[in-house]
C-alpha cells in the first residue's frame, strides 16, 4: 500500500500539482471496504478490480486478470448479458449497426452503462489480443491521426484517401474528434454531411467523437472507439481533430502516426503550428496544391522541410517528411499512402510502434485517473455544499482561489476521515 501511494504521489505531483497531491492523499485515507465486484462501482466504475493492484491483498493481480471477465458476467442481469452478447457478436462480425451501438455505449455518462461498456471493451480487447497473436504479435490495425487548422481541407483529404483505400480492399473507420459546444452541447463539425461519398461506402465507417467540452473526453471516448473499430475488423483507423486547442495533442498520444495538414498559406497564422504541433508530426501534408496554389504550396513545402531539420527527431527509424497533395485532382494522394506504409513498416521492424502503443496505454490510464479523481471530489457532499458560497466569495475577490481550494480540500478530508 505504501509503495502504491508513493508511486501515485510521484505521478500526480507532475500531472495535477498541489491539488492532486492533497486530494489523492485523502482518497487513500478512505477505509478499504471495496470489493472486486462490478456492481460496487468503485470511483465511477472505471476498472472493476482496483484492489488487485495493492500488494498483499487476497485478490492477486494475475489471478484477477484471468478471472475478472467471468466474475463480471455473473454480476450481470439476463437482459444485460443478452445485450452485451448481441453487441459483441455483431461487432466482431463486422456489423456497422453493432459498432455504432457499442460506441454509443462507451460514450454514455450513465454509471451502470459505463460499467457494461467496460465489460464489452474487455471482451473486445481479449479478442484483439488473440487476433494479434495469430498475426505474429503485430497490430491488426494502423492508427493515423490527422490534424490541422480550420480550412486546411481535412475532410476532403480524408474522403479522397478513404475512397482510395477502400478501393484497395481496406476497411477504413473515421473518428472525428468533435469539439462539442460548451454551451449547447451540440457538435460543431458534422463530418457525415461533409464526407458524403465515403459515408455511403460499405467498407467505411464515419463517427463523430464528441468531447463534451473536456480534454478527458477526447482521451476516453476516442480511445475506446478505436478499440471497438479494430475489433470490428477495420484495419485503418483515421482520427481527425480540428486544430483549435489541445485536442490534437491528445490525439497524437493515441495513434501510431500523426499527420499534420496545412493549407498553402504563410505568415503569422501558421506560427502557432510551426512552434507547437509540428514537433509531433510524422508527416506534414501541404493541401490544395493545385491551380494557382501550386507555387505557394511548393514554397510552404520548402519552408517546412527546412524547419523540420531543426527539430529533434522523435524516432530513430523515421525522418518526418513534407509532401504536397490535391484532394481535387488526386495528385499526391497515392504517394502519401506509400509514405504512410513506409512509416508503418519501419516502425514495426524496429519495435518502436509497439513501444509507442505501450507508452500510450500508460498515458491514457493517468488521464482517466485524473478525470475520475476530479469527478469524485466535485460530487462529494461536503464539497457540493460549500462550493457555491466559496465560488461566490472568490468571484467577488473576498478570498483568494488558493484559500478557497484549501478550504474545499479540508471539508472533503474532514468528512472522509469521519465517515
Amino acid at each position: 500500500m505504501a509503495f502504491l501511494f508513493k508511486l501515485l504521489m510521484h505521478h500526480m505531483h507532475h500531472r495535477m500539482g498541489r491539488f492532486g497531491l492533497f486530494f489523492l492523499r485523502h482518497i487513500f485515507s478512505f477505509r478499504s471496504t471495496r470489493t472486486c465486484c462490478l456492481h460496487q462501482g468503485v470511483l465511477a466504475g472505471s476498472h472493476p478490480c482496483y484492489r488487485s493492484i495493492i500488494p498483499g491483498h487476497s485478490c492477486q493481480h494475475r489471478r484477477a486478470e484471468s478471472t475478472a471477465l467471468s466474475q463480471h458476467m455473473q454480476d450481470l442481469t439476463v437482459p444485460e448479458q443478452r445485450l452485451l452478447n448481441k453487441l459483441y457478436q455483431g461487432l466482431i462480425g463486422g456489423q456497422r449497426a453493432s459498432l455504432a451501438e457499442s460506441i454509443t455505449l462507451v460514450e454514455t455518462q450513465h454509471p451502470r452503462k459505463k460499467e457494461l461498456a467496460q465489460v464489452l471493451l474487455q471482451r473486445v480487447l481479449a479478442y484483439s489480443r488473440e487476433q494479434e497473436s495469430r498475426n505474429g504479435g503485430k497490430p491488426m490495425a494502423f492508427r493515423v491521426g490527422l490534424s490541422g487548422p480550420p480550412g486546411a481541407g481535412k475532410s476532403s483529404f480524408i474522403e479522397v484517401v478513404g475512397k482510395m483505400l477502400t478501393g484497395l480492399g481496406h476497411k477504413v473507420s473515421v473518428l472525428a474528434v468533435d469539439p462539442s459546444s460548451c454551451t449547447s452541447g451540440g457538435s460543431l463539425m458534422g463530418d457525415k454531411t461533409r464526407m458524403t461519398e465515403l459515408s455511403r461506402d460499405m467498407n467505411a465507417f464515419i463517427r463523430p467523437s464528441p468531447t463534451s467540452g473536456t480534454l478527458g473526453g477526447v482521451t476516453r471516448t476516442t480511445n475506446e472507439a478505436i478499440v471497438l473499430c479494430e475489433g470490428a475488423g477495420y484495419d485503418l483507423v483515421l482520427v481527425e481533430t480540428v486544430g483549435v486547442g489541445q485536442s490534437e495533442f491528445a490525439v497524437a498520444d493515441m495513434v501510431d502516426m500523426f499527420v499534420l495538414l496545412i493549407p498553402p498559406a504563410g505568415g503569422d497564422e501558421l506560427q502557432g503550428i510551426k512552434r507547437g504541433i509540428i514537433e509531433r508530426a510524422d508527416l506534414v501534408v501541404v493541401t490544395k496544391a493545385d491551380g494557382d496554389l501550386v507555387v505557394p504550396a511548393r514554397r510552404i513545402q520548402t519552408e517546412y522541410t527546412s524547419a523540420l531539420k531543426l527539430l529533434r527527431r522523435q524516432s530513430k527509424s523515421w525522418n518526418p517528411k513534407v509532401v504536397r497533395a490535391s484532394s481535387l485532382s488526386g495528385e499526391g494522394i497515392p504517394e502519401i499512402w506509400a509514405k504512410m506504409e513506409s512509416y508503418r513498416d519501419a516502425m514495426l521492424a524496429s519495435g518502436e510502434l509497439q513501444g509507442r502503443r505501450m507508452a500510450q496505454q500508460r498515458i491514457w490510464m493517468w488521464s482517466l485517473i485524473q478525470e475520475n479523481v476530479l469527478s469524485h471530489f466535485q460530487n462529494h457532499p461536503s464539497v457540493r455544499e460549500a462550493l457555491p458560497h466559496l465560488e461566490q466569495r472568490v468571484t467577488k475577490g473576498a478570498i483568494s482561489p488558493g484559500l478557497a481550494a484549501d478550504m474545499l480540500l479540508k471539508a472533503f478530508s474532514s468528512s472522509s476521515a469521519s465517515s
